[in-house]
């Protein structure tokens, strides 16, 4: 007779950073789908919070006028299955994808520190419970630091103007390369530059360059890292 031995799954916390157009959320996204986690794109929140300026028209160069808009607890949750981002509710995801004016401003808006802090709380509100994947700039240092697995996205520029561009294409919307090329740039230049929560490798994390990964292998890749820290007792039985 054989027997198997039922082991139960440790549940960990994941922490994603990188550049922009690196492809973490959909990289994030389909690992939280394989191992069954929640998944937090802390990119749409900061985008989410842009959107909302905009359309209670406030100035988004002011930050005193951003901080104050908070008072009013934007509420921001992720819609199931589509992870749309729903703003008080209502499903914004192609305006924070799409519009321009929010692309463009977001950077400014993740760096006053009230923005930062207000959406701090509400990431961490899911972080307790374990079985998290979230990814953004900041996540490893900052929201998670405590994650038992932290991954440092990045690839050439080139690839990621190929990949924005495709992107964006899918979606209908056209835009010259030059514009992406200096949108991605700048983002770089801001979310590094920051004096609050700047986009830094944890000392901790496992730098992961996607450049010449389709997204099946960066998924693959990925796990084959997380699987022995999720089933230690499978993957290391005798060394531990």
């Amino acid at each position: 007779m054989v027997f198997k031995k039922i082991l139960e799954l440790r549940k960990i916390n994941i922490a994603i950073d990188g550049y922009s157009g690196c492809g973490k959320s959909t990289l994030a996204k389909a690992l939280a789908e394989k191992l069954g986690y929640i998944f937090i794109d802390s990119g749409a929140m900061f985008r989410g919070i842009t959107h909302f300026c905009l359309i209670n028209g406030v100035d988004v160069t002011d930050k005193k006028a951003i901080a104050e808009v908070l008072d009013s607890k934007p509420e921001l949750t992720f819609k199931p299955v589509s992870n749309h981002l729903l703003l008080n509710g209502q499903d914004v995801e192609s305006h924070i994808r799409n519009d321009q004016k929010v692309v463009s401003s977001v950077s400014f808006v993740a760096s006053i520190p009230e923005v930062r802090t207000y959406l701090k709380e509400l990431q961490q509100r899911h972080i307790s419970g374990k079985g998290v994947v979230m990814e953004g700039r900041d996540i490893g240092t900052v929201i998670m630091p405590g994650a038992e697995l932290k991954i440092f996205i990045t690839a050439t520029i080139e690839e990621r103007i190929h990949r924005r561009l495709s992107q964006l294409s899918d979606q209908g919307v056209t835009i010259l390369e030059e514009e992406v090329r200096n949108n991605l740039i700048e983002r770089d230049k801001a979310d590094a530059g920051r004096d609050v929560a700047p986009l830094r490798k944890a000392s901790d994390a496992i730098c992961f360059d996607t450049s010449n990964f389709s997204k099946e292998t960066q998924l693959e890749a990925i796990l084959a890292i997380a699987r022995p820290i999720i089933e230690p007792d499978y993957y290391l039985p005798f060394i531990q």
